[in-house]
């Protein structure tokens, strides 16, 4: 089933999103699918991925494609654990950081769905801890900070596409010795707690004017606790993972399970060996239990268990009968909701020719070199700290689910590797024709 909006939601996203980037016109003419994942296709992906794993760039790896709704591909390399020579296997928990954020959008935006908000609302009207923000402005003639009202309020927008102000690692020291004394991710926090602390740190530019990946989907797990009236994780639990099946995706890895949590390996572009990062140290967060239940991070999943989370998005937000999104919901939330006029972005130009949506990454253009990462126009996607990368492809209902566990994030070239191994080498036709 290929994924086509309907007629009233193009009108409507025109409407909504009418100052917001937008794919380019020549990369969505309607075009035969072709078959993605061919023999030559499979045949790149074991090369590629057994290549890695050989050469001691990564310690394992696990990959599981879709295609018009059909297992396509499934494999894995390498070792889970070399220490204790446990193998990567399809039942490997991983720990997928960041991949949780788009878990949290689809959480929110199902109280979207409901009537509680509109994204165009002000974060204060339903979280009064963030009514009264400061922006950093500077310094005096003395040294001491300057600050300013915002010129707007932060948005539920702002935080579903992190352009809220929320200090950062790119943030002034001022601002960033601030954050630290709040510590609003102290994991001894409540939602409600870090929402208090959070809400007390200046922001370091005015609402809507910059991208800044930072604790905006912390602050959305909060908006749904807050909304809902209902717990966080057991809202997710209730409205997404046991609706899909996904009965291991989830916080706290229970000791029975813990042989199958995979170890992680630092490998920098400076090393030449993998390191092990201490299991007391990297796996603390999911083997105790703690009062803050983030956003932005800590659920641990299975390959099965991400993989039936991507097809529920790829089929417009039903999965084996149960739907959890509607369609124009999904599409709302993969359509890119920065404007040309946010043009400092950090690191997201890295990812390449994207804009951002709903807690996803979604690609505008086609690769402009060789040297980018591959993709097809409309896809949407999002990676981890430990450099698990997902994606969906509407155009060829394809979606990707990539199991690693390696920091830093993705120094190895792997995300590059696989996405040409998938859709095969970006060629000199195909970046001659994104310049055209």
């Amino acid at each position: 089933m290929r994924f086509v909006p309907h007629a009233f939601l193009l009108a409507l996203l025109v409407l909504s999103a009418c100052t917001a980037e937008t794919p380019d016109s020549e990369t969505t003419t309607d075009a035969a699918p072709t078959q993605i994942i061919d023999d030559a296709a499979v045949e790149r992906l074991n090369s590629t991925l057994s290549g890695l794993t050989d050469a001691g760039m990564i310690a394992g790896v696990s990959t599981l494609i879709y295609e018009d709704g059909e297992e396509a591909y499934f494999n894995a390399f390498g070792m889970a654990d070399i220490e204790n020579e446990v193998p990567m296997a399809r039942n490997t928990i991983v720990q997928i950081y960041s991949m949780t954020k788009p878990i949290t959008g689809v959480a929110l935006m199902t109280l979207y769905e409901d009537g509680a908000f509109q994204l165009d609302d002000s974060l204060s009207q339903y979280a009064p801890e963030f009514a009264n923000m400061r922006v950093y402005a500077g310094e005096d003639a003395d040294g001491n900070p300057i600050y300013e009202a915002p010129r707007r309020p932060i948005t539920i927008r702002d935080i579903t596409r992190h352009t809220a102000g929320f200090a950062t690692g790119d943030a002034p020291e001022a601002v960033r010795t601030l954050s630290q004394e709040a510590n609003a991710m102290d994991r001894n926090n409540t939602l409600t707690q870090m929402a208090e602390k959070l809400g007390s740190v200046p922001l370091f530019f005015h609402p809507g004017e910059r991208w800044a990946y930072g604790p905006s989907v912390d602050v959305q797990a909060f908006l749904v606790e807050r909304l809902s009236g209902q717990p966080f994780d057991e809202y997710v639990q209730e409205h997404i993972f046991d609706p899909l099946g996904m009965t291991e995706t989830r916080y706290f890895v229970p000791e029975e399970d813990r042989d199958r949590l995979a170890a992680v390996y630092r490998r920098s572009r400076e090393d030449s060996v993998l390191t092990r990062i201490p299991d007391e140290a990297i796996h603390s967060f999911n083997t105790n239990e703690w009062p803050l239940t983030p956003g932005g991070f800590g659920f641990t999943a299975t390959i099965d268990n991400y993989s039936r989370f991507a097809q529920m998005l790829a089929h417009e937000g039903e999965l084996d009968g149960v739907r959890i999104l509607q369609p124009e919901t999904v599409q709302l939330m993969a359509t890119s909701h920065l404007s040309d006029d946010v043009e400092e972005r950090s690191w997201l130009p890295s990812k390449g020719q994207v804009g951002f949506g709903v807690d996803f990454a979604v690609r505008l253009r086609p690769p402009a070199s060789a040297e980018e990462n591959n993709g097809v126009v409309g896809e949407f996607f999002w990676d981890g700290a430990a450099s698990t990368l997902f994606w969906v492809d509407p155009t060829n209902d394809l979606t990707a689910v990539l199991f690693v566990q390696l920091m830093p994030f993705d120094q190895v070239g792997l995300h590059k590797a696989f996405r040409d191994a998938v859709y095969g080498p970006i060629t000199a036709s195909a970046e001659i024709a994104s310049t055209e």
